[in-house]
């Protein structure tokens, strides 16, 4: 079956990874969208995309900008996202009722976060982290998994060898081929079990 999903990008902006991950759920039947909320500007590393969120405001408008790129599309979508583009789609996911699923790339935010302390109904969750991603805090995807077993949705969480945070980017130290295929495998199987 195919879905209509949005995946977010991460600190860095929309760099081409995000657009290479567009392409491979696109070439297995699936409509993707891949909102700017950077306006073209993309980084090439941490300091710099977290200064650049800082100059336009933070996280506040970073969610305006999140609620402002699905204004015209339908709510039964797959919410998606790396890394902070998580927390995007964790927002929506949780605040716009209706999706179908939430794939966290290198995320997982606490609930508390978003206001809630609840997990949507029948809102299946997947989980990617590298097992030493400098950014992981396994409380917070065990809390987040336990959330969604309480409101009879299915979790999953994959966890990966190495350190790299953004191991999907080609572009980056933290690449991982090998890892990076395998979150394609399992990515895909989430969707299809949709």
């Amino acid at each position: 079956m195919s879905h209509e999903i949005v995946l977010f990008h991460s600190v860095l902006g929309l760099r081409p990874a995000v657009t290479r991950w567009a392409e491979l759920l696109r070439a297995a039947g699936h409509t993707v969208h891949t909102p700017d909320l950077y306006d073209g500007q993309v980084f090439d590393g941490y300091p710099a995309g977290l200064a650049f969120l800082d100059s336009i405001g933070g996280i506040e408008t970073l969610m305006a900008r999140t609620r402002a790129a699905v204004i015209d599309l339908p709510k039964d979508v797959v919410y998606a996202g790396f890394s902070n583009g998580g927390g995007s789609a964790q927002y929506l996911a949780l605040t716009r009722p209706g999706a179908r699923g939430i794939i966290l790339y290198h995320a997982a935010l606490p609930l508390e976060a978003f206001g809630t302390a609840c997990w949507p109904t029948e809102l299946p969750v997947q989980i990617h982290y590298a097992e030493e991603d400098p950014f992981r805090d396994p409380a917070n995807e065990e809390a987040l998994l336990n959330a969604a077993r309480q409101a009879d949705s299915r979790g999953e969480l994959w966890i990966y060898s190495g350190d790299g945070h953004l191991f999907s980017d080609p572009q980056l130290p933290d690449w991982d081929a090998a890892a990076d295929a395998l979150m394609k495998e399992r990515t895909l199987a989430f969707l299809d079990a949709l």
